[in-house]
């Protein structure tokens, strides 16, 4: 058998299962995943360093944030189609080629002194749709390489393994580019070559057996989104996480200007990351104890109350430890929230639709979040940082109050039965 070829079996629901530090599987999707979110982020946190300090052009900067935060609206909705049609080993290992190949060409250009933003801004999205796609494909395939009774635990290391490269793939750019400007780069060409040979050493398969169908990549899209919306649950709780995320949004906006106001640094504000990334760590090792404990709903309530009461005092207080502390909060209850309603996800989620279920929700992070952004400069300059603070607390106090009053979160025990492919017909045909 190749190392391409597609492996024989996957974990026995019914064998006595391995514990994850042993289940060699498991940990060579983690490292991999791992090691690409690491170069990811340290790429992203790289661009507008580079073309600031080295190529004089905040334009240039724009330019290229954009073209990293494209795929994420363009590409989201056709990505989880095609990674719930093609082969998802194949297909991780094409987005960490990929990936290695966009930053070799970054790394070549500046070791030869050159510095074109046509191939930055090209990389940079070729990167970001690789990444995309390798999120909404790993995601997917968790669950075939692992236990049942450890998906919960899976899914908490992958959102903690998360918050961790998002914790020191910024100071991995920063301080790497203080020593050469392709030093990010061919840092994240590395990760990439070094989780491409961890998927190459995998041997379970990823995904379950594909029935060949005619249908088209839109066709496939809608049905997408047509199982979420008939999920009541589901359904709401995209529309509260939507809010949420925009709220986020304006958050980072008005905390950055706090500390400006304040005559803080950039320092002052990487440190309040520090901390919010260290509660992001700790939310999703909590979230894997409270996944089989705590019912969804409270989950989403109990996070949406806390952040209310958390974003208010942004707006009485400037000192970074304080705003710190208040972030780090912020951030353990939404990462607490990702691991239970990740599980939630997966589990009532056919394995047929794993992909178009998750690149939806990703889908409405991503837009709210660009949104919020757009938001988020218009409100600072008309109310500042006081009354925008007060308002987004308040709009989060209202969507915790959504949370607690609606009917729709109290039918989550109805939508979570097991999925299993001959229950997909049964969804799609569930009343609104």
């Amino acid at each position: 058998m190749s190392l391409l070829d597609k492996p024989r079996s996957g974990p026995d629901p019914g064998a006595a299962p391995e514990p994850l530090r042993r289940n060699r599987d498991f940990l060579l999707l983690w490292t991999g995943a791992g090691l690409s979110a690491l170069g990811l982020r340290a790429s992203v946190a790289a661009y507008p360093l580079l073309m600031i300090f080295f190529g004089n052009s905040p334009a240039g900067a724009g330019v290229v944030g954009f073209a990293a935060l494209l795929p994420q609206l363009a590409v989201q909705l056709p990505a989880g189609a095609l990674v719930d049609r093609w082969d998802r080993r194949r297909l991780l290992i094409a987005c960490d080629a990929a990936g290695l190949l966009a930053m070799a060409a970054v790394t070549a250009m500046l070791l030869a002194g050159h510095l074109w933003l046509p191939l930055v801004a090209a990389a940079a999205f070729v990167d970001g749709t690789a990444g995309l796609f390798y999120r909404l494909a790993e995601r997917a395939a968790i669950s075939h390489v692992v236990h049942p009774s450890h998906l919960t635990a899976a899914l908490g290391q992958n959102e903690a393994r998360g918050q961790a490269a998002g914790l020191l793939g910024q100071p991995a750019a920063s301080g790497l580019i203080q020593f050469g400007r392709w030093l990010p780069f061919a840092f994240t060409a590395l990760t990439h070559l070094l989780a491409l040979v961890t998927l190459l050493l995998l041997r379970r398969p990823l995904q379950g057996e594909r029935v060949a169908t005619a249908t088209t990549l839109r066709t496939d899209v809608a049905e997408g989104l047509r199982w979420v919306w008939r999920q009541r649950f589901m359904r709401t709780a995209v529309v509260l996480l939507a809010g949420s995320n925009l709220l986020f949004q304006i958050l980072t906006l008005t905390l950055a200007l706090v500390v400006k106001e304040d005559g803080g640094s950039p320092l002052a504000i990487g440190m309040i990351g520090l901390v919010a990334g260290v509660g992001g760590v700790s939310g999703a090792l909590a979230g894997s104890r409270a996944a089989g404990r705590a019912a969804p709903r409270a989950v989403l309530a109990g996070a949406l109350t806390l952040w209310a009461a958390l974003m208010a005092p942004v707006a009485f207080g400037s000192d970074p430890v304080v705003l710190g502390a208040l972030l780090g909060g912020m951030s353990f209850a939404g990462a607490l929230m990702n691991v239970v309603a990740g599980v939630h996800q997966i589990k009532i989620t056919p394995e047929p639709l794993q992909g178009r279920v998750t690149s939806v929700f990703a889908l409405v992070g991503s837009g709210t979040a660009s949104a919020g952004a757009l938001a988020g400069g218009f409100l600072l300059a008309v109310f500042g940082t006081y009354g925008t603070a007060l308002g987004i607390a308040a709009g989060m106090g209202l969507l915790a109050l959504v949370a607690l009053v609606s009917p729709a979160l109290r039918l989550v025990d109805a939508d979570a039965e097991p999925a299993t492919p001959e229950k997909t017909d049964t969804a799609r045909s569930e009343e609104i």
